[in-house]
């Protein structure tokens, strides 16, 4: 199944105070253009999923400077990662999907491709980003295969919103990565998160 990467963005930043996405970046721009640079370096196709039209129109601005991007609007309701997922793996039937959110600062290239050579191992699974304490399931490979997707269709159908309780029912596979490098940062006091070496 071909790679795509998938940048989520579409949350309220009620911790934060104010649109993460948006923040500036230690590196220049801000966290949203970061991550999409970083995530094109990969040379997979993108896929930019937001409620956010501010988010949506950078991402075309960025578009020259990218792999082929795909910018949708998310439409209502939103409840959140799970849903989002399942709405991506409709959009993209038989792909391997990148996922990712834009509250990385510290994401790097290198931790991306530990995360894929892992994944290649058993492309069937869901590969699962671990920080070494616990999983962080934003950041991870999610085949949407028939059988991940109708597993995913059968639980939102359900009601389920949370992604942890999806996974707990799915096998997957954890992959230990650099906690400095997947720290989300989720409040004003961390939001200068240092580059991972």
């Amino acid at each position: 199944m071909p790679l795509r990467a998938c940048l989520l963005t579409g949350g309220e930043s009620r911790r934060m105070g104010r649109d993460k996405a948006l923040l500036p970046h230690p590196e220049g721009g801000c966290w949203l253009e970061r991550t999409l640079l970083l995530l094109g370096r990969l040379g997979a196709p993108i896929t930019l999923l937001s409620r956010h039209p501010a988010h949506l129109a950078l991402a075309q601005r960025l578009a020259p400077r990218l792999p082929p991007i795909t910018a949708l609007a998310e439409p209502p309701p939103w409840e959140g990662p799970l849903l989002a997922l399942h709405r991506l793996m409709r959009q993209h039937p038989e792909q391997r999907l990148l996922l990712c959110p834009v509250d990385m600062p510290a994401l790097s290239l290198d931790v991306l491709r530990t995360l894929l050579a892992a994944a290649a191992e058993s492309p069937t699974q869901p590969h699962l980003a671990h920080d070494g304490e616990r999983l962080q399931p934003l950041l991870g490979l999610y085949p949407s295969s028939a059988r991940v997707g109708a597993h995913l269709a059968a639980a939102v159908g359900r009601g389920e919103r949370r992604l942890q309780s999806w996974l707990a029912d799915l096998p997957t596979r954890a992959v230990c990565l650099d906690p400095r490098a997947i720290r989300n940062v989720n409040r004003p006091e961390a939001d200068q998160a240092p580059a991972a070496p």
